[in-house]
């Protein structure tokens, strides 16, 4: 753990002789296999006037299982590092918001990271202005990935209950097939399909089949996520 170096009141110090600005205090879980990176950016966030935490790798992150916060991460191996750490969360079920980072940052990688779930990609920051900036985009957006997570989870659990027949039919009826349809593409009537997708209704608690629709699409989300 790095211990906070800013004033004895516990209030961050000036850096440059600039007044900081006031922002929310927030965790940062700093990671980096590098040591000096690790150390400069743990004094910017003290500096910024947060609370810092630092680990060498995705491992030692996971071993602690931090709970709140957001994880500041460079991006190593670049292109595949950030993606390979939310995975290894979402497996852990210790998600939390990333902020990756790298000396460069390149398209692919950037691209790369924001389809795994990372909510902002920089430049390893120097300053404390883009650091807070990022920090308070990250904090807005984690509010709203939360909530499609509890969301999704909830589905997910919904579509546990569901038989290996209902699922089939669930998962016909988001690709828009009609019950003729799934009757041909399973093998069975028309009447059948009705009697499990109602049955499937009810389980899911959905009132029409957009509901259940939509429930489908939001678990397999996650699961996207978490493979």
């Amino acid at each position: 753990m790095v211990q906070n170096e800013g004033n004895p009141d516990g209030t961050a110090a000036p850096v440059d002789g600039l007044v900081l600005d006031m922002v929310e205090r927030v965790t940062l879980h700093i990671l980096d296999s590098d040591s000096a990176r690790r150390a400069q950016l743990a004094r910017l966030a003290f500096a910024a006037g947060h609370h810092a935490e630092i680990y060498a790798n995705a491992e030692e992150l996971l071993s602690h299982a931090p709970s709140t916060g957001l994880v500041l991460a460079h991006d190593e191996p670049t292109g595949e590092g950030i993606a390979a750490l939310i995975g290894a969360m979402m497996r852990a079920g210790h998600w939390l918001p990333v902020i990756a980072v790298a000396e460069v940052p390149e398209t692919h990688a950037v691209v790369t990271a924001i389809k795994a779930g990372a909510l902002d990609y920089l430049g390893v920051p120097t300053q404390i202005a883009p650091l807070n900036e990022a920090i308070a985009r990250a904090a807005r957006e984690a509010e709203t990935h939360r909530a499609q997570r509890a969301r999704a989870a909830e589905a997910r659990q919904r579509i546990a209950r569901l038989s290996l027949r209902e699922r089939e039919v669930l998962d016909r009826l988001a690709e828009g097939c009609s019950n003729k349809a799934i009757a041909r593409d399973l093998e069975i009537s028309p009447r059948t399909v009705e009697i499990h997708r109602m049955k499937m209704m009810g389980k899911l608690g959905a009132r029409h089949a957009a509901e259940a629709v939509r429930l489908r699409i939001e678990a397999t989300g996650l699961d996207d996520v978490a493979a």
